[in-house]
């Protein structure tokens, strides 16, 4: 049994080497190749105590490259994390974090410019319609959206 729990936390170990991930998903991983839960127990418990594997570590890097790299807004960054299995005060704590180093109004500019192809003007009114759904979807505040495209479509900017 504890020789099974040493090849659950080897397996565990060698999988956290690989990428930051949950310990939702590390359990599912493990699960996966035919541990046993009391195995699989005893080596996230033995993770979390070296420090192996920690929710909210997972949570800021993931929060960090949804917003620097992909440009995602606080909802959606939201909604990643959960997914991976991480608590919903885990998740809020480690997005307002992340948010409080960065410009949202920037933020939003930048995925706005990045999806606004170039020769489309926000004066049309399927454009900015196209844009408003996508940003909401990207998880930015609809009122900062509405706003920011009202701002766009009034100036004439496109690309």
């Amino acid at each position: 049994m504890a020789d099974d729990a040493d090849r659950a936390y080897v397996a565990g170990l060698a999988l956290l080497a690989r990428r930051e991930l949950a310990e939702a998903q590390l359990r599912t991983r493990l699960a996966r190749r035919k541990f046993d839960e009391e195995d699989i127990d005893a080596a996230v418990a033995r993770l979390r105590r070296e420090r192996a594997l920690d929710d909210r570590r997972t949570a800021l890097a993931c929060a960090r490259t949804e917003v620097r790299l992909k440009h995602r807004g606080r909802a959606r960054v939201v909604r990643q994390i959960e997914a991976l299995g991480i608590a919903r005060d885990v998740a809020r704590e480690a997005v307002a974090e992340v948010f409080s180093e960065i410009d949202e109004t920037e933020l939003l500019e930048q995925a706005l410019t990045r999806r606004l192809r170039a020769g489309a003007a926000l004066t049309d009114p399927a454009v900015f319609r196209r844009m408003h759904r996508y940003l909401l979807g990207q998880g930015f505040d609809p009122g900062r959206v509405t706003a920011l495209l009202r701002h766009r479509a009034k100036n004439r900017q496109s690309l």
